[in-house]
């Protein structure tokens, strides 16, 4: 890939009841915001269903925005089981969605997204979100979980390049 050519990255944050979706745009090292937002799942809606919605909606995004890689954020491991459980599910459907659409996929730890943004990895949310508006030179406000999305796709795109430089030497 060339430096001016463009590339898309779908940043994810997968949850059982709100996903968030953050996709930004590379082009010549600039990175740009394309779309974030969230995908509610209802909280009356039984499980199966809410794993519909998540594929569904993601198959929809990566439809519409066209990335060509996607980042997403590993599970946080909670002491309540069923609730790590649900957030495994949640995380396999949005996965299966990006599968289907043959999309290559890189899992971060929230630890090593947050240490590439602010340069710590026990950065608050707060820390998170001013650096995702910086670097990507927006002044809109997103859900937590939008702007953690965005924060996948930011660090992904930031391992790209060192990867390539490593590769360059």
């Amino acid at each position: 890939m060339g430096e001016a050519q463009e590339l898309i990255v779908l940043g994810l944050d997968p949850g059982s009841r709100v996903t968030g979706y953050g996709f930004v745009r590379e082009r010549s090292g600039v990175l740009e915001l394309v779309a974030a937002g969230v995908v509610r799942t209802g909280a009356e809606t039984d499980f199966p269903r809410r794993l519909g919605v998540i594929y569904s909606a993601v198959a929809e995004l990566i439809a519409r925005h066209a990335p060509v890689e996607v980042a997403v954020e590993n599970v946080f491991v909670s002491k309540n089981a069923a609730t790590a459980l649900k957030l495994g599910q949640a995380r396999g459907a949005a996965l299966a969605a990006c599968a289907v659409a043959g999309l290559p996929v890189a899992s971060y730890e929230p630890t090593i997204i947050k240490k590439s943004l602010v340069g710590t990895g026990r950065a608050e949310k707060t820390q998170v979100a001013f650096m995702v508006a910086r670097v990507l030179a927006c002044r809109e406000t997103f859900a937590v979980d939008a702007t953690d999305a965005l924060a996948a796709a930011v660090c992904h795109l930031n391992q790209r390049r060192l990867k390539r430089l490593c590769e360059a030497r």
